[in-house]
């Protein structure tokens, strides 16, 4: 299912957005049904003045016409434009038809396209005239003509509505210019009236933004809103469980991992005598040094736990101190040596990389990364070193084959206590700790490990340290 383009938009843009069309839809039917009011009522007006303007004279004096002059009249048209609120140079023309059906008068600017008129019947004694009002359509635009009967014969009067309809066009442009405006006027104050709504859920955002095992102590500030009130206090309640939760997880496990590292290390040095006092070479000596094995890699663990447990507390312990980047990645690369012959190994170490930390977390951090790069390399594979100054820090980038890695499984590289595939993971050491820790290592210096994009087939990691100048 496709979505609406509109849907992608923020939704005080949407607001926005959504408030100007419908202020729109009501300014253009505004502006439309009053331009159409505007109109009928300018052509009422007209209509009553057509009605009774008396062109040849004042109504009731027998049209003004003395009885037998067909001589012709004085041309009355500026006065008749005037007379009917119209400009002086509106085009407005009489026509005046005797009662056997002879021209009388037809005045210069009467339209040649109205040849004839339809008389209406003439005044019965004391009444007024009927009158016939029409609109005729001609080249030279339409004409709004009246037609009444007088005592000498049929009076048709006729006004040009082009001078109207330009008032009209006038009024359009108007609006066409001023509507735009409150549009954008319209716009603007929904823009900051929605802002102004969504500020408790921008704030809302920002907490959730920050919830983190070093940010659970933050609470979102109330809002008086009472529409908003009710979420931040659900929102700020969630975060006071989630803090006593992970509070109570994470003391759990440092105290879990604290417990149990002084009976290992006692169990290691009773496995080590052991071997010692048996004979060399026997089954009891193989038995125990498998059993120390054990114990070694159960040691290792329980140390990587209580790294982890203090760094979701801030608690990580870090002796600053100036080091030798270079020459620490120089020393895990020989190891890398040792722990995988097979593979090829390039690298480009720039000399003099100084950063201020502690000597054994980063060490356990190289070494967590390289040892990560072996286990899940391919068979005659290969490993690329590269180290150097990146503006004010230090970055140690390290590229290695593997099989192809699926977005899920890029995404949770970081998880703790994942491995990968399954059918992978079972052919390879450890519990899927590594990589997470070496993160952990490389926050708590101030800095970060990501994974940098690569093309299928192989995963790069990239770490970022400040530098020590």
């Amino acid at each position: 299912m496709t979505r609406s383009p509109l849907l992608k938009l923020s939704l005080r843009l949407r607001l926005a957005l959504w408030s100007a069309a419908l202020a729109g839809g009501a300014l253009l039917g505004f502006a439309l049904l009053s331009s159409w009011l505007i109109y009928q009522a300018r052509l009422d007006s007209l209509d009553a003045r057509l009605e009774r303007t008396a062109p040849l004279g004042r109504p009731g004096d027998r049209g003004g016409l003395p009885p037998g002059d067909r001589s012709g009249f004085p041309n009355p048209e500026p006065a008749l434009a005037q007379d009917l609120g119209l400009p002086a140079d509106a085009e407005v023309g009489f026509l005046l038809v005797g009662r056997t059906g002879e021209v009388v008068y037809r005045s210069p600017q009467w339209p040649s396209a109205i040849t004839q008129v339809s008389p209406v019947p003439s005044p019965t004694q004391g009444r007024r005239g009927p009158r016939r009002l029409m609109t005729v359509r001609t080249p030279n635009g339409p004409w709004r003509v009246v037609v009444r009967a007088t005592p000498v014969g049929q009076l048709a009067i006729a006004a040009n509505l082009n001078a109207l309809r330009q008032e009209m066009a006038t009024l359009r442009r108007i609006y066409a210019l001023t509507i735009p405006g409150l549009l954008l006027v319209i716009g603007g104050g929904a823009w900051a009236i929605a802002g102004q709504a969504l500020r408790p859920v921008r704030q809302l955002s920002q907490g959730i933004g920050q919830v983190t095992a070093q940010g659970l102590h933050q609470r979102v500030p109330a809002d008086p809103d009472p529409e908003f009130a009710p979420l931040i206090s659900a929102f700020n309640a969630m975060l006071e469980r989630l803090e006593r939760s992970f509070q109570q997880a994470s003391r759990f496990s440092g105290d879990a991992a604290h417990e149990l590292k002084t009976p290992l290390t006692i169990l290691q040095g009773e496995l080590e005598r052991a071997i010692q006092q048996v004979e060399t070479g026997s089954a009891a000596q193989q038995t125990l040094s498998q059993l120390l094995d054990q114990v070694r890699h159960l040691s290792g663990i329980v140390r990587k736990l209580l790294l982890l447990s203090l760094a979701d507390a801030g608690q990580m312990s870090i002796q600053r101190q100036p080091v030798d980047f270079s020459a620490l990645v120089q020393d895990q690369l020989e190891d890398l040596s040792l722990l995988a012959p097979e593979l090829t190994v390039t690298a480009e170490v720039e000399s003099e990389l100084r950063v201020m930390g502690d000597r054994d977390l980063l060490a356990q951090l190289i070494q967590n990364l390289i040892t990560n790069a072996a286990k899940y390399n391919l068979p005659q594979g290969w490993v690329r070193v590269q180290a150097c100054h990146a503006q004010s820090q230090v970055q140690l980038t390290l590229t290695n084959a593997t099989a192809p890695l699926t977005a899920a499984e890029a995404s949770r590289l970081f998880d703790r206590f994942y491995r990968g595939d399954p059918a992978r993971a079972r052919q390879t050491e450890g519990l899927g700790l590594g990589l997470s820790l070496a993160r952990e290592i490389a926050r708590a210096h101030g800095g970060d490990l990501v994974l940098a994009p690569r093309p299928a087939g192989e995963a790069c990691f990239s770490l970022h340290l400040p530098l020590t100048l």
